[in-house]
């Protein structure tokens, strides 16, 4: 295997141990030596690819936070009608948190921890702009309800993550019309009343 490859390997190793990890055990309780031992390989190695945990956890978070956004607008086109564009948008995201459930699990507890750092989450949100600038259009054209982006997302995305987890646990299973439910859901929840 070329030396190349090999690093990346390594890398991508620590990146997954840390999804797994955190998963399992939250932030605190994942200490480098952990990852180190889950991804095979020895705990200096971390260090010639992060700094430390925080670079790790943020630059972990950057890369799922990329693949997320790239699966979520894949199918999507600016020029498409507010709703449906945002039915394409949510729909993606929900497959993808079906499909990856462990980055969807990852994103989740990013969502709820300090342990990510404000320059890292900032640029996680320039990750959803399509979505953002969808909303400021439908916001323009009396489609959506001229809410703050966070409170669109909270209402119309962030339930996804609960639905997730609850599967996960076993208490609840997510079939074809308790997704075309959620997303009714999401949809009514933002959408300006006529």
């Amino acid at each position: 295997m070329a030396p190349l490859q090999k690093s990346i390997d390594k890398r991508n190793a620590l990146i997954k141990a840390t999804i797994e990890l955190v998963n399992n055990n939250g932030f605190h309780a994942t200490p480098m030596s952990k990852i180190a031992k889950i991804a095979n390989v020895s705990p200096a190695t971390i260090y010639l690819y992060f700094e430390n945990k925080q670079d790790l956890v943020n630059q972990t978070y950057m890369e799922v936070k990329a693949k997320y956004t790239t699966y979520a607008f894949a199918t999507y086109n600016q020029n498409m009608p507010v709703e449906e564009g945002f039915k394409i948008i949510w729909k993606r995201i929900a497959d993808f948190k079906l499909k990856e459930c462990e980055n969807a699990m990852f994103l989740a507890q990013c969502d709820n921890t300090p342990m990510i750092d404000e320059p890292s989450l900032q640029e996680g949100i320039k990750h959803l702009q399509p979505l953002l600038d969808l909303w400021e259009c439908g916001k323009k054209e009396g489609i959506i309800k001229p809410l703050s982006n966070y409170l669109l997302y909270a209402y119309a995305i962030n339930p996804l993550s609960f639905l997730i987890m609850s599967e996960k646990r076993g208490s609840f299973k997510l079939d074809k019309v308790h997704i075309e439910e959620a997303y009714l859901s999401a949809w009514n929840s933002i959408k300006v009343i006529t």
